[in-house]
């Protein structure tokens, strides 16, 4: 009898994992303003091997009092005002982004969204502050629950800093490209995966218990 293929409702008990990454203009979620934000969501093949889905970006306009760290702006290179952006009002942004999110984990069969983020704790913040400006209640991603690649490719790769980690793990990483939340997502997201995936052939998952 055939084994049912692996599914990605099974692998994480149950949570979509999404990878975000965020450029901001301050350390403050509540203050300072979130001024892009990516998120690229996962799926498995027929074997259980974990790989990049989709990908959903915006640039953000500050919202109405945000607070502008020269900074941070000196630091992401990120010019809030400039027109080219294409930045959209915060409201709309996350209101599509977990439209986007729900649809794609109601796709995968599984029950919450769980945030994938190098120092997730900073990226979840900023997401969870939007949210709440937002007055959104229907929040896809757990509240306080989140995947820490940051501690993951410490674990497996002795390196906490992404372009070091990516480049442990065989990852490209143009450092001129870093700082843009598209590109540190999808580079975040390699690398989770490849740590999953490495840690699945050394036969870390399934469990034997687990088995069928």
């Amino acid at each position: 009898m055939t084994s049912p293929a692996p599914q990605l409702k099974h692998r994480f008990r149950g949570y979509f994992p999404v990878v975000i990454d965020v450029e901001t203009a301050g350390f403050n979620p509540n203050t300072d303003a979130l001024l892009e934000i990516a998120a690229v969501t996962l799926k498995m093949d027929s074997s259980g091997l974990l790989l990049r889905d989709q990908t959903i970006h915006f640039h953000v306009t500050p919202f109405e009092g945000a607070n502008l760290e020269r900074a941070a702006l000196e630091f992401n290179g990120i010019d809030p005002h400039c027109a080219l952006r294409g930045a959209l009002p915060e409201t709309e942004v996350m209101k599509n982004l977990c439209k986007a999110i729900r649809k794609q984990q109601k796709e995968a069969d599984c029950q919450r969204s769980v945030i994938v983020a190098h120092n997730a704790a900073f990226d979840q913040s900023f997401v969870n502050a939007a949210i709440e400006r937002c007055g959104i209640k229907r929040t896809p991603f757990h509240p306080f629950v989140s995947f820490d690649t940051t501690s993951l490719s410490a674990l497996t790769l002795g390196q906490t800093v992404l372009v070091k980690a990516c480049r442990a793990a065989g990852i490209s990483f143009d450092q001129a490209e870093a700082h843009s939340a598209l590109y540190d997502a999808e580079k975040t997201a390699e690398l989770f995966c490849f740590m999953v995936n490495r840690w699945q052939l050394l036969g870390g998952w399934p469990l034997e218990d687990d088995a069928p």
